[in-house]
């Protein structure tokens, strides 16, 4: 008997049920595996269905290509064959044992020929059991159910061979902290502390993959606390790690790093906002300077966005990635100058800076307020509301999300008689300016600023009377 929870996986019409029967008439076996029958148990939604065969490569295809449906064959130098039939994602893999060599970022794969041997080369017990479909029997060689039950992360085997055998997975474990709120057992935790470095042979990428998954996670404060107490984030996350030693002597309030997880515990499980989160504060360290007042981080916005940019680089994030995250490092403190007033002019200038951010860089304002004083963080809190008031009035009053002069580059060449090139450059972030201090204003306007500027930079002056070009139609 199986638990019921599993028992659609194994319905006679069910995709999985079909898939495993198509295997059995070629004489082989198919099983639903891993965080699949995990999430089953669980009752939480898993995106693909996992399966493993004691079946070969080229034989999986054969069989798949069979069965129908796309095949896809991306990870088949790893043992594994894709298939998508009615728009459901199934990955086939060969039982196998992979194993790093000591200095090396990919795994060597060899074959298999049985389940149990499959099953000890994962991970973690709760992901090392395996649905026989057809039999209609739950394999849990490892006690997988039981830790389960308790919420434990355990190795199948001892941890310092599974961890020597894929260091990734001490990453791994701390991602799934985050998105099963599960506790590691002693023996993983340390071990990851005796083996911490050996992560530097994994490639930046999958190191990225793992952090990704782990920022979105429900329990993603328990998940950071265990990176640095583990000592692991020492080996991918230097700068973060080193947050905890940011402390204010003269005062008793909360360390860096304590604050920064309270904070990406408080912003919307995103990748780009939680990563904002993570690094918004990694540049004081660097600005620390004690004075008669206490310690003060002068301009760590700057070098906090400088430094986030290079460890993003660093862990191979896409190249928007890294602006969007350097850049709401770089804007975080810009609301709190509210505080004296903001004019017309200043909050164009904020939105204009924010841009496609704007929404994520006011939520990160918002949770960087973790201050215990609840007057203070009323004060702040209602900053920001009457901060993006003014911003929905003047959404209201101008073209506020697309900031630009009334004239574009095309007629700025055309009536300066110009080519292409820095001048004209010049001119319109002048023309822009006035936009932002001023607000709307006519093309009239825009052409009598234009003829000013062309007076002193010694361009020639177009005559006041003729006819100004016409903006092209977009």
């Amino acid at each position: 008997m199986i638990p019921a929870r599993l028992e659609w996986l194994v319905a006679d019409d069910a995709p999985s049920t079909r898939l495993a029967r198509a295997f059995g008439d070629a004489g082989s076996s198919l099983y639903l595996v891993g965080g699949s029958v995990r999430d089953a148990l669980l009752e939480r939604d898993s995106p693909d269905l996992d399966f493993t065969t004691p079946a070969r490569p080229e034989q999986v295809k054969e069989i798949a290509e069979a069965f129908g449906g796309t095949v896809f064959t991306v990870g088949e130098a790893f043992g594994t064959i894709g298939l998508i039939v009615d728009g459901e994602t199934f990955e086939i893999t060969t039982f196998r044992k992979e194993i790093y060599r000591d200095d090396s970022r990919k795994p060597h794969v060899e074959y298999s020929d049985d389940i149990a041997t499959d099953l000890s080369r994962r991970d973690f017990a709760v992901n090392a059991m395996a649905l026989d479909i057809l039999a209609k029997e739950l394999i849990d060689p490892f006690g997988g159910l039981t830790d389960l039950a308790a919420g434990m992360l355990r190795t199948p085997i001892g941890p310092e061979v599974s961890f020597s055998d894929d260091p990734l997975r001490m990453l791994r474990m701390y991602r799934f902290v985050s998105t099963l709120g599960f506790a590691p057992s002693e023996p993983a935790e340390v071990a990851v502390k005796e083996m911490a470095a050996r992560l530097e042979i994994v490639s930046a990428e999958r190191i990225r993959d793992e952090l990704d998954k782990l920022l979105v996670g429900d329990h993603v404060g328990d998940a950071l606390w265990g990176l640095v107490e583990s000592g692991l984030a020492e080996h991918f996350l230097p700068e973060f790690a080193k947050l905890a030693d940011a402390v204010d002597p003269y005062h008793r309030h909360k360390d860096v790093l304590s604050h920064t997880i309270a904070v990406v515990e408080k912003t919307s499980p995103t990748v780009r906002l939680r990563l904002a989160a993570l690094l918004h504060d990694i540049g004081k360290p660097e600005t620390r300077e004690f004075g008669p007042n206490g310690v003060s981080f002068h301009h760590h916005e700057v070098v906090g966005a400088r430094m986030a940019r290079h460890r993003m680089r660093e862990l191979r994030y896409p190249r928007e990635t890294v602006r969007d995250v350097g850049d709401l490092v770089f804007l975080h403190l810009r609301p709190h100058t509210f505080a004296m007033g903001w004019t017309d002019s200043a909050v164009r200038r904020y939105v204009r800076d924010a841009g496609h951010l704007l929404d994520d860089l006011n939520e990160l304002v918002r949770c960087d307020v973790t201050t215990k004083n609840a007057n203070r963080a009323e004060a702040i809190q209602r900053r920001i509301d009457e901060l993006e008031e003014r911003i929905d009035v003047l959404r209201e009053q101008e073209e506020l999300a697309a900031l630009r002069p009334p004239v574009d580059g095309t007629q700025v060449m055309a009536y300066l008689g110009l080519t292409p090139g820095p001048q004209v450059g010049e001119v319109m972030r002048m023309l822009l300016e006035h936009r932002i201090e001023v607000g709307p204003y006519s093309e009239d306007e825009a052409y009598q600023l234009v003829r000013t500027w062309a007076d002193e930079a010694g361009v020639g002056v177009p005559d006041p009377d003729a006819r100004p070009p016409a903006k092209e139609k977009e």
